[in-house]
């Protein structure tokens, strides 16, 4: 199994994951357009994936999720409240209702979706198994929970998000109202919180840490790193960073 991201921001997110000729997209926080260049950076094409999963109803998440869907007739994942959110629209023979603690085979791949608390109204993360490896998937959330820490135990790979610093937050322009919902519960993680959920499912077999949605006022990839670094006790160089345009990489899980 292995897992790249085509770009992970405000402006937009996009994780594609793959186990022998199964792949996923999980979110399409971008245009069409975008997304197929984004694709082909990777080496892929629209045509090469069997799924789409959509994590919630915000726009640098879902993006061109059902445009994509249409035009390749991929099967489309989702919560039944994020479909909903964006309108309720006429997906027939594509759409998918995701629901926490429902696994989703696709083909060589097992999706396990679970529930987050986030400002969203059906908002699931989810990991991803190809049987002998579990790649953990947590780009927006607000809060640790048992369930989510449950969720994400035994991952050889993690991808957390790393919002934002909090001093950096507290001394930004925007509005109170703006920073009391980024940092509530039901907002994005700082770093001190992605931390503190690696701290609390760290294993020894562990193989990939990334840093992901990281605000581009509000938070730095040194500080993310430093502070992932010190809950795993490992380097922060050896630590990924996930940046808005380029993503990351390929990262092989054996």
């Amino acid at each position: 199994m292995r897992f790249c991201s085509l770009g992970s921001g405000s402006g937009g997110n996009a994780t594609v994951v793959e186990a022998g000729r199964s792949r996923v997209l999980i979110d399409c926080g971008f245009s069409l357009r975008e997304l197929d260049s984004r694709l082909a950076r990777a080496g892929l094409a629209a045509a090469d994936l069997a799924a789409v999963f959509v994590t919630h109803e915000h726009g640098d998440h879902i993006g061109c999720a059902t445009a994509l869907a249409k035009r390749q007739g991929l099967a489309l994942w989702m919560s039944r409240g994020t479909w909903r959110a964006i309108g309720a629209p006429e997906l027939p023979g594509l759409l998918r209702f995701a629901r926490d603690g429902e696994a989703i085979p696709v083909g060589d791949l097992e999706l396990q979706p679970f529930t987050v608390p986030h400002d969203a109204q059906e908002p699931l993360q989810l990991s991803c198994s190809d049987g002998a490896s579990r790649l953990g998937v947590l780009t927006d959330v607000g809060s640790a929970t048992p369930h989510l820490l449950a969720q994400l135990q035994r991952c050889q790979a993690l991808l957390l998000e790393c919002n934002h610093d909090t001093a950096l937050l507290a001394a930004s322009r925007y509005p109170p109202s703006l920073k009391a919902r980024i940092g509530g519960k039901f907002g994005h993680l700082s770093n001190d919180g992605a931390a503190a959920i690696l701290a609390g499912c760290l294993h020894g077999g562990l193989k990939h840490l990334v840093a992901a949605h990281l605000s581009e006022q509000n938070n730095r990839p040194e500080l993310a790193r430093q502070a992932l670094a010190a809950a795993c006790g490992g380097a922060a160089g050896d630590i990924v960073v996930a940046d808005p345009l380029r993503g990351f990489d390929w990262l092989e899980l054996r």
